[in-house]
């Protein structure tokens, strides 16, 4: 185990904790898009924020690149949108009114 916690993985998934530690904002703990950088990871990552704005939601959008990482979370297919350290769009681009029906779906 690492001191501060840094390098801690979320037991169930395997996937590196969140950074806020489970204090949820709105129910939100934290949303991240895994990509390569590529143009479709950027525009999900663009869509997502632009989504968060429209619904005033006080969360900040993580974009990771770390191959490592996205691997951790067992995505195979990028781009992919993680909700409090969730796995919940895989190898698509949501439009942002496309992530604003995945968060209501999901209960936000």
């Amino acid at each position: 185990m690492s001191l501060f916690g840094f390098g801690k993985k979320n037991e169930e998934t395997k996937a590196p904790a969140c950074a806020c530690n489970g204090e949820a904002v709105d129910g939100i703990c934290c949303i991240k898009v895994l990509g390569s950088g590529c143009k479709s990871c950027h525009e999900l990552y663009e869509n997502t924020q632009k989504a968060v704005k429209d619904m005033g939601l006080n969360v900040e959008v993580e974009y990771v690149t770390d191959m490592e990482k996205v691997v951790s979370y067992g995505v195979m297919s990028t781009p992919a949108l993680v909700v409090n350290e969730k796995v919940v769009s895989m190898g698509k681009v949501l439009k942002a009114a496309d992530v604003k029906k995945l968060f209501h779906k999901l209960g936000f």
